[in-house]
């Protein structure tokens, strides 16, 4: 298989934000992390060949977007995001709801046919009901629109697409001390 073959395989599997929910990241790191330690952690993972920063979070994201092919190349950026992503809400999802999550997870590759492209026939209310637990779950540690995004970022083309048409789960966004991430020691501010 050519080089192209297995990019073409792998973007078909797994769905990509679009330049907007992007944006929305973007500003739910900044908002999380501020935005001048959101460009630091980003440079210091490479993301840029500039050390310039932007004048705000949106051209922020549009420039990841743009050396990122919209987070569908394996590049620098795209790691760092996905890095600085990971970092910023593991933490706060916990154990205890990311073994509620495996278990839901499940349920919905259960739902979804062997190449992952579609939804199995009859199974689509199964599918529905376990998108929408997950996200409550999800949405309950983390608040609904990381919620939203984090399940953009991982999900196949067929749940996202379903996922999109659905509104915004109605949960409480978590308190702001569980919100925060501890430090790493990456982004602890040296004593």
């Amino acid at each position: 298989m050519t080089v192209a073959g297995k990019h073409e395989t792998q973007s078909a599997l797994v769905a990509v934000p679009s330049a907007q929910e992007l944006r929305g990241a973007i500003g739910l790191l900044a908002e999380r992390l501020g935005y001048g330690k959101l460009h630091d952690r980003l440079v210091r993972l490479n993301a840029f060949v500039s050390r310039r920063k932007p004048a705000s979070p949106e051209l922020l994201a549009d420039r990841i977007y743009n050396l990122s092919g919209g987070l569908r190349l394996q590049v620098p950026a795209t790691l760092a995001f996905h890095t600085v992503w990971s970092e910023t809400f593991a933490g706060a999802i916990g154990e205890e709801n990311d073994k509620k999550l495996e278990g839901i997870a499940d349920r919905i590759n259960a739902t979804l046919t062997a190449d992952e492209r579609g939804v199995r026939d009859g199974r689509e209310a199964e599918l529905d009901a376990a998108i929408g637990e997950y996200e409550r779950v999800l949405a309950a540690a983390i608040g609904p629109d990381a919620a939203r995004l984090d399940m953009v970022l991982k999900a196949v083309p067929a749940v996202v697409e379903r996922l999109r048409a659905r509104p915004l789960p109605d949960v409480a966004p978590p308190s702001a001390t569980t919100a925060k991430t501890t430090p790493t020691a990456e982004t602890a501010p040296a004593e």
